[in-house]
């Protein structure tokens, strides 16, 4: 099995933007949504600031105030570190301990329950309108990033706990913040781990490499029957001749700047006449004229019995073709 390194992407899953009617309802929930706020830190502000004379401050004001204003503060630096990729955990739940404390100290300034619940509930309101104002922020910014990590459905943390928080579990650890993604790379780790017994057996954990298990566990091994195979290139088949069509002989072109002058029998001779004539007849060998005359060993051997009969009857020798035309020219004279 080869071992190889998936790329996975995630669909795009672009959520459509607002359309105006929507806007409008947005903008109206959100001035509600301060408007309230507004009044729960008010009738908090009235009912801690009672308390608070009643306990002994000197300025009871400035315990309600110093309490509300701090809830939205910490509000806004958390959507500003959040913003500026700089995050910090605690600093989210900072508004949420200052609500209690608001809450509990409006609780114990009502004399009877439903007094302690309505002083309770009002500065709870900002608290929770804040909070989802901060959600909406910073998924904003975590789509933008790419660093918000996707949440897994409750639905399949009840119906598979043990498999869906060792997915979770993989997500945390391998930075995977698409649950598409986690889901696609989990079914080929599913694959790739039922190859594993099926070539390995039972044993398949202690007899897999190392490597292929590492890479199992962390996700990032694909099954064999999912490798793309390259296509071979295609097969060209020439085309086929004509029923009536003989195939020719290929014919050997001559080599670039080597062409090859095919000499007659008389050049040959005359050529060989022009190099021995002043050669004695000691040196008139196959050899020497093979060398002068560049032929072939065969060739040589002919010229120099022509050259030899040549001397000994003291004329020089024609061809046959030549002798040919002289014959006819008499006849015809």
């Amino acid at each position: 099995m080869t071992t190889t390194l998936p790329t996975h992407q995630a669909p795009a899953q672009g959520v459509p933007p607002l359309t105006r009617p929507e806007m409008g309802l947005a903008g109206v929930g959100a001035l509600a949504a301060a408007g309230v706020g507004a009044l729960g830190l008010i009738s908090s502000f009235d009912a801690v600031s009672v308390a608070a004379a009643r306990w002994g401050f000197g300025e009871p004001w400035m315990l309600p105030v110093g309490i509300d204003v701090s809830i939205p503060v910490f509000t806004v630096a958390n959507l500003l570190l959040i913003r500026m990729d700089m995050a910090l955990a605690w600093v989210r739940f900072v508004p949420w301990v200052l609500t209690f404390i608001t809450c509990g100290l409006n609780i114990a300034a009502g004399h009877s329950l439903s007094a302690k619940v309505a002083h309770g509930t009002m500065p709870l309101l900002w608290v929770v309108f804040s909070e989802i104002g901060a959600h909406i922020y910073a998924v904003r910014i975590g789509a933008a990033t790419g660093r918000r990590m996707e949440k897994i459905r409750f639905s399949r943390w009840l119906l598979a706990f043990p498999s869906t928080f060792a997915l979770w579990r993989r997500m945390t650890l391998w930075e995977v913040t698409s649950y598409s993604t986690a889901l696609a790379r989990e079914k080929e780790r599913q694959l790739a781990r039922a190859d594993l017994r099926e070539r390995y057996g039972r044993s398949w954990r202690t007899k897999t490499p190392r490597r292929e298990r590492v890479m199992l566990r962390m996700g990032d091994l694909a099954p064999a029957t999912e490798q793309e195979t390259p296509t071979p290139p295609p097969v060209q088949t020439p085309p086929a001749l004509p029923v009536d069509a003989t195939p020719r002989p290929r014919r050997r072109s001559p080599a670039k700047g080597k062409t090859k002058v095919q000499r007659t029998f008389e050049e040959l001779l005359t050529e060989a006449r022009a190099v021995t004539a002043e050669w004695p007849d000691a040196e008139l060998t196959a050899d020497r004229i093979r060398t002068a005359v560049r032929v072939s060993q065969a060739n040589a051997r002919i010229l120099r019995d022509a050259l030899k009969t040549e001397r000994a009857d003291g004329r020089p020798l024609h061809s046959v073709d030549d002798a040919a035309g002289e014959e006819s020219e008499a006849e015809a004279a």
